[in-house]
């Protein structure tokens, strides 16, 4: 069997402080660098073509997954590896990559996304949130993008057995998170806006309110998103779709970081029971328990943290709520338990 050719597909704007270090992390896996340019005026393009790039200049209309598509329909590779320019690929899975793509009869791999946040450069390693997503899968299949923000590709027929997804464990790093730069960027007033367009239509998907919800958790704005996130679980069980563990992470994540814990404990609970596996749960309701003076309670749900570990392909976890973040809590508790028998 031949070598699995692969294509980089990205849409980029203004990338001259970040594009090096993306294109640099793929240059020994993919023979073809597709880039959609949609009004540069920085040095982007120009970098770019260092790269052996082919650059397509794109009229921006407000629409991610049409710009995506547009790179999609110019590239030639077996395989499509989509990036944005604040991102770069784990360097040293070379082999491993190409081992897994000659045999493979997958039709798409979700890769572990390392989202960082924090104030500012240089990023702090051990401040990221952990997200699987969909960014590598076969070219000539009919998969499309779908979603004007937050935009994901999606298979022309999702009950079709014959369309497979698998894990691929070489992480993306993503630094737009990263105060500094969404700042810069404007990147936050961007977002509310093509959201808040998406969510006039009728007919918009749950997702949508959950996406809102997250734009006002960023801004502090935790009223509206708490009344974001109820709208979008609501909306998820009238369609008869189990709500995504993910609303119920950032609903308990409000709850704890805003110290309203009357109900809290009964909800995450009832969450829990959907979602018996999650860790950042079980860690929510540790806190709980903590901020209301239970140790032992929240001793054992630190416990079950080191058990779950924070490695599960299904959620978006934050680094350490399975290693470090749960040890700290576990000797906090432990520490308040000797003091009270102390006395």
């Amino acid at each position: 069997m031949s070598s699995p050719s692969i294509s980089l597909c990205m849409i980029v704007k203004d990338e001259a402080d970040f594009i090096e270090q993306c294109l640099k992390s793929v240059q020994k896996i993919v023979q073809e660098i597709i880039i959609v340019d949609t009004g540069s005026t920085d040095k982007t393009i120009d970098i770019c073509k260092k790269y052996n790039a082919t650059v397509f200049s794109y009229a921006w209309n407000d629409h991610f997954a049409e710009a995506r598509n547009f790179a999609l329909s110019k590239a030639t590779g077996n395989w499509i590896l989509w990036l944005d320019a604040d991102e770069e690929l784990e360097t040293g899975h070379e082999q491993l990559l190409m081992e897994v793509l000659k045999n493979s009869t997958t039709t798409m791999y979700l890769m572990p996304v390392m989202n960082y946040y924090g104030e500012s450069f240089p990023v702090d390693w051990e401040k990221a949130f952990i997200y699987y997503q969909p960014r590598l899968f076969q070219n000539h299949k009919g998969i499309q993008f779908y979603n004007r923000i937050h935009e994901t590709p999606i298979f022309p027929n999702p009950h079709d057995s014959s369309y497979t997804t698998d894990y691929l464990e070489i992480p993306i790093h993503h630094y737009g998170y990263i105060d500094k730069l969404t700042t810069k960027r404007n990147k936050a007033e961007r977002n509310l806006q093509l959201i808040q367009e998406e969510y006039k239509n009728p007919n918009h998907s749950p997702w949508i309110e959950y996406h809102l919800a997250n734009e006002y958790y960023r801004r502090g704005d935790y009223n509206k998103a708490f009344d974001y996130l109820n709208e979008s679980i609501f909306r998820f069980l009238l369609n008869g779709i189990k709500p995504p563990s993910i609303l119920y992470r950032l609903k308990y994540g409000i709850l704890v970081d805003t110290n309203s814990l009357d109900n809290a404990l009964e909800g995450i609970e009832k969450a829990i029971a959907l979602y018996p596996d999650y860790v950042d749960l079980h860690f929510l309701r540790g806190l709980i328990f903590y901020q209301t003076n239970n140790y032992e309670e929240a001793l054992a749900c630190f416990e079950k943290c080191l058990e779950l570990g924070e490695h599960n392909s299904k959620y978006l976890i934050l680094k350490g709520t399975g290693s470090f973040k749960a040890e700290h809590y576990k000797q906090l508790c432990l520490e308040k338990l000797r003091q009270s028998q102390k006395q």
